[in-house]
């Protein structure tokens, strides 16, 4: 009783303080106040989740054993399999996709995300990447970071478009802490998340992202993420070679996106989640045994690469009968470029929980090495610097899976301080995102919305039929007839009754298979001696269109121009009569999600 009592305290202690917020605080003032608290929230969960990762891999002690270490079989499969008890037994809700499902929540359900994403994603994703996952961390803290600034906003009861905006801030602050790259989580933001954003928002993002960065600055130190050093200048002269790096990378990306998407899909297919984790495990432990570089993140390996030290990478692998000679580390690390997809896939298909940021950062780096090592072998070609090719050949993978060119600058430049090669990192990111556009034209994170047209983009009619959802600009006030009532029961029950000019015919099992127009049965509804010498059934027409609720509204409007209708009847997927739909009821709709989403806060 005490407790009750309590909990009803507290709640009018908050609701006071709401209407004093209100009252005393103004809107934009308090977005930047919460944004604040998001970057400080986001920065604690990519610490957290850093902590946890480290924490069980020196537990393991992974890299203490020396030759080729069996346990590196057993540790992976250990993760995804606790990793899938926890989230099937404990979370009961799918985790994995982290930045789908932010871009699902945008465009479908309001920008609300489940509470559980805040704690769930870190504590599945650091068991997944500790025992040795090959996967990332960074989708998971994204999702952390976007359900952080959604519960955020939705316990002081923000409205639609605040709470878009800080879903944004959560994922740019969660980029900017685990990654230390502020202008990075801006313009993954923009790019990924793909929010139409003003010079208003601009700033709570900012702040979101700067504090984040610093709080991770203050707790893990000030150095870059990869040890990077430019010991040889770029020469203009290299230009043809990092255009060719681009075109290799989106060659890589697309490689990649459309395995993942294919190995998924016979995931997808297995109905147990003991089949799954069986494949998965199978997959992975075979995988790593071959390429031991599979295990984890990669970023020892990405170290390594930037140092320009490979000579160990064959060591513990039975492939080191090729040796540690020129071609033996060429065909050790292409097949690793063709495997790293299989090992990824077969994490997440299992039972773990991780990302493609990681892979692609290892995949991209690979990709730049080989491309320069091999280059390097021939004499009438230029030398190329195998470290900066590898650094390189990060912002072009990257950049290419996630169809998000700047981010692969901005990202890689920050990741790595290597500022001073600004120029090749735009060149090789454009060329690898001009290239993959012509084969996908989304990215392997919206990809899967796209196609049931769920995707909130740029383009802001799109963006607004997107988010218009079919049940509610469905008119039901119409009178349904039956196809056996006579010319009489439709005039004395129906026409006389309603203000619309047509009706809907529907049989027994309640299934659409005509309309009664008004214009074609006026000249007869004036003559009684008629009445009961015809039937609905042949006064009906056929509609031009029907429009089915699982269509996507974009698809709907197309469906109105082409048929140059005002009213469609509208039909569950099974051919049942729901309502109509009318061109006037969309406009109005489109006009004031107009007005709530995408006018200034």
């Amino acid at each position: 009783m005490m407790n009750t009592s309590n909990e009803t305290e507290n709640k009018r202690l908050f609701y006071r303080c709401l209407l004093w917020r209100e009252k005393h605080v103004k809107e934009k003032t308090f977005v930047l106040i919460i944004s604040f608290l998001i970057g400080i929230g986001t920065a604690a969960a990519a610490i957290l989740l850093k902590y946890l990762i480290h924490s069980i891999q020196n537990l393991l002690k992974v890299n203490s054993a020396e030759g080729v270490n069996y346990l590196l079989l057993a540790y992976p499969v250990a993760g995804i399999l606790l990793s899938g008890l926890f989230v099937r037994y404990i979370v009961r809700d799918d985790i994995s996709h982290g930045v789908t499902k932010i871009l699902y929540a945008i465009s479908q359900r309001k920008s609300r995300i489940k509470g559980h994403n805040i704690w769930s994603s870190l504590v599945a994703s650091s068991t997944t990447i500790g025992f040795g996952g090959s996967v990332g961390a960074e989708a998971p803290i994204v999702l952390t970071g976007a359900a952080i600034g959604s519960n955020l906003g939705r316990l002081f009861r923000m409205e639609q478009k605040t709470l878009m905006l800080l879903v944004g801030c959560g994922a740019a602050g969660a980029v900017a802490g685990i990654f230390k790259a502020p202008i990075a989580g801006l313009v993954f933001v923009i790019e990924v998340l793909m929010l139409d954003l003003t010079l208003t928002s601009v700033l709570p993002l900012l702040i979101s992202s700067v504090t984040a960065a610093t709080m991770s600055y203050i707790f893990m130190g000030t150095e870059a993420m990869f040890k990077f050093s430019q010991t040889e200048v770029f020469e203009m002269g290299r230009i043809p070679y990092v255009l060719l790096l681009g075109v290799f990378c989106g060659l890589i990306s697309l490689y990649f996106t459309r395995s993942m998407n294919w190995i998924e899909g016979i995931y997808a297919k297995l109905k147990h989640q003991w089949q799954k984790f069986l494949l998965g495990a199978a997959m992975l432990s075979i995988l790593i045994f071959l390429f031991p570089a599979l295990y984890g993140e990669g970023y020892h390996t990405i170290d390594s690469l930037l140092d320009e030290k490979y000579d160990f990478m064959l060591s513990n692998s039975p492939f080191h009968v090729l040796g540690n000679n020129y071609w033996g580390i060429v065909v050790f690390l292409g097949l690793i470029l063709l495997t790293k997809v299989f090992a990824s896939s077969a994490t997440n298909g299992g039972g773990g929980c991780g990302g493609i940021f990681a892979p692609s950062l290892y995949l991209g780096c690979i990709a730049g090495f080989v491309f320069s090592h091999v280059s390097n072998y021939f004499d009438w070609t230029m030398h190329l610097s195998e470290k900066n090719f590898a650094l390189l050949g990060m912002a072009g993978v990257m950049s290419g899976v996630m169809h998000a060119p700047l981010t692969g600058v901005f990202l890689i430049a920050e990741l790595t301080g290597g500022y001073d090669l600004f120029l090749p990192l735009m060149l090789v990111s454009i060329s690898s995102y001009t290239l993959i556009i012509m084969f996908e034209p989304h990215s392997i994170y919206s990809m899967r919305l796209a196609k049931k047209g769920e995707l909130l983009t740029h383009h802001k009619d799109r963006a607004v039929l997107t988010l218009m959802k079919i049940d509610k600009v469905i008119e039901t006030d119409f009178i349904v007839l039956r196809p056996e009532m006579t010319l009489g029961e439709v005039v004395r029950d129906a026409v006389a009754r309603s203000p619309r000019n047509m009706f809907p015919v529907v049989n027994k099992n309640n299934m659409l298979i005509g309309l009664v127009l008004l214009d074609n049965i006026r000249n007869i509804i004036f003559r009684p001696e008629l009445y009961d010498r015809f039937k609905v059934s042949k006064i009906m027409v056929s509609p031009s269109e029907k429009i089915r609720t699982d269509m996507p509204m974009e698809k709907i409007m197309r469906i109105f121009d082409d048929t140059k209708a005002w009213n469609l009847p509208v039909v569950d997927i099974n051919g049942h009569y729901i309502g109509f739909v009318s061109q006037s009821k969309i406009f109005n709709a489109y006009r004031d999600i107009l007005v709530q989403t995408f006018s200034e806060y």
